[in-house]
């Protein structure tokens, strides 16, 4: 049976985002083609029709986790012009985010696998990462250009090491909530 193009682009859609979900809960490792297929309610060999590799499917997965994250954060400080990068500091810090890896940033759950992936799925972080900082210096208030980059740059550097620390720490919830407080505090 034919699958129309809009039939076609729904199902690589969820396949996306299946994969984006699971590969951020159990590293790009954790699950395989088959059962990422089964899941999204499609069969393995329909995979190659949508993608050329798992690789391809990685880099995507993480590009459109990526693109989504944006879009929050963008909501989060437009509805907070007063401070947006503290409003996406508390956003982000918070244990609802730190138990749920699979909602939530890519780069906090995958970025250390990242690096030693191929160059479709590097690209994806390289120019996940540009985007942020390009977003977050857009916020910084004061200073050159230069300045807000370097702060933009800190900022989220401390906030996805305070969340895996945090998710590192998650069997001691007083102190996994302590690392996620002390950087909150300091954005």
């Amino acid at each position: 049976m034919r699958v129309t193009r809009e039939q076609a682009a729904l199902n690589r859609e969820r396949i996306v985002e299946t994969a984006s979900r699971r590969f951020r809960e159990r590293g790009f490792e954790g699950i395989g083609v088959a059962d990422l297929m089964k899941e999204a309610g499609l069969t393995h060999g329909g995979f190659y029709g949508h993608f050329g590799s798992k690789e391809d499917l990685m880099a995507e997965a993480c590009a459109a986790a990526l693109a989504r994250s944006r879009e929050r954060w963008d909501k989060s400080a437009r509805a907070h012009p007063e401070d947006p990068v503290g409003a996406v500091a508390r956003m982000y810090l918070t244990p609802r985010h730190r138990d749920a890896p699979g909602d939530g940033c890519v780069m906090a759950a995958l970025a250390a696998d990242a690096a030693r992936q191929g160059p479709a799925v590097r690209h994806a972080f390289v120019q996940g990462l540009r985007s942020t900082f390009d977003s977050l210096a857009a916020w910084v208030k004061g200073g050159t250009p230069a300045a807000r980059r370097r702060k933009a740059i800190a900022a989220y550097a401390s906030w996805v090491g305070a969340m895996v620390l945090a998710r590192a720490a998650a069997d001691d919830a007083p102190l996994s909530k302590e690392i996620l407080e002390a950087v909150a505090h300091e954005s």
